[in-house]
């Protein structure tokens, strides 16, 4: 399961994201996420209390990550040890500002 919570500022957006981002949560953070990205310039998403990260969930953090290359600038917060190895193999981590 995933708990997604989100806050927008204005032009700002936090998303936090706790539990398992998998190809049944996905589709929850995809639909969370959308609408939100039409409307910010800068993005934070932490990753303090995620656990997890499928072949699905990286699907939907590319679209994010192309997006918010187009729109403004995006960064990713608090990654943990599991976590950062998934996107380190992936090669997504190279794409991403990791604070």
């Amino acid at each position: 399961m995933l708990k997604i919570t989100s806050k927008v500022e204005g032009e700002k957006a936090s998303i936090s994201l706790e539990g398992k981002l998998d190809t049944n949560s996905a589709h929850d953070f995809n639909d969370e996420v959308m609408p939100i990205l039409d409307t910010v310039k800068k993005l934070v998403l932490d990753f303090e209390n995620l656990e997890y990260i499928s072949s699905a969930g990286l699907r939907v953090l590319l679209v994010v990550i192309k997006k918010m290359n187009e729109a403004g600038s995006m960064k990713v917060i608090h990654v943990n040890e599991s976590v950062m190895d998934i996107l380190d193999m992936t090669g997504i981590s190279d794409d991403l500002v990791i604070e």
